[in-house]
């Protein structure tokens, strides 16, 4: 049996708001999925997503499907 989780993984939106845009910390994602891989969670897909703030700034976000076993 599995078990299934999905993650919007997004950066502050300080950055967003001061630079125009915000992008992904790279190193900051590869420790957020560390994290979740120490917990037995492994990527199944993950979608890049450019949200948009307040009709002016841009923020990009990772949607995340994890799976584990039970």
């Amino acid at each position: 049996m599995k078990e299934y989780k999905v993650v919007l993984y997004q950066e502050g939106m300080l950055g967003s708001m001061l630079l125009g845009s915000s992008k992904v910390d790279p190193v900051r994602f590869s420790n957020f999925l560390n994290k979740n891989a120490e917990q037995g969670w492994r990527v199944v897909t993950m979608e890049k997503d450019i949200r948009r703030m307040f009709l002016f700034w841009n923020r990009e976000a990772y949607l995340v499907v994890m799976e584990r076993d039970r």
